[in-house]
């Protein structure tokens, strides 16, 4: 993939996203079917487990799981911070999955 950072760049943005506060707002809150608490939980253990050694089937297909989520909720979220939030988990579970994606021929 083009301008997918590389297992440094997943480092990175975790260390980014480890800084960053939970919009406290959100929790408890449902968007259209997705628990935004969860899909943080979700997406953070398996960015863990990539920079341990990647992932199995069943951890690859909740991540892009995950990224389908962050698709379907950030353009619902209105508040600034929020929204960055979000699309900046968007982009560290796009990175973790980058791996995965199988090479054109």
């Amino acid at each position: 993939m083009v301008g997918v950072p590389s297992e440094g760049g997943l480092a990175r943005v975790w260390e980014d996203h480890l800084r960053a506060l939970f919009p406290d707002g959100f929790r408890g809150v449902d968007f259209d079917g997705v628990d935004p608490v969860l899909l943080d939980a979700d997406v953070a253990g398996l960015v863990q487990g990539e920079l341990k050694g990647g992932l199995d089937d069943s951890g690859i297909a909740c991540l892009w799981g995950c990224v389908a989520d962050l698709d379907k909720i950030v353009p619902l979220i209105n508040e600034e911070y929020c929204a960055s939030y979000f699309a900046k988990l968007r982009t560290m579970a796009q990175v973790a999955a980058a791996a995965y994606v199988p090479a054109a021929t």
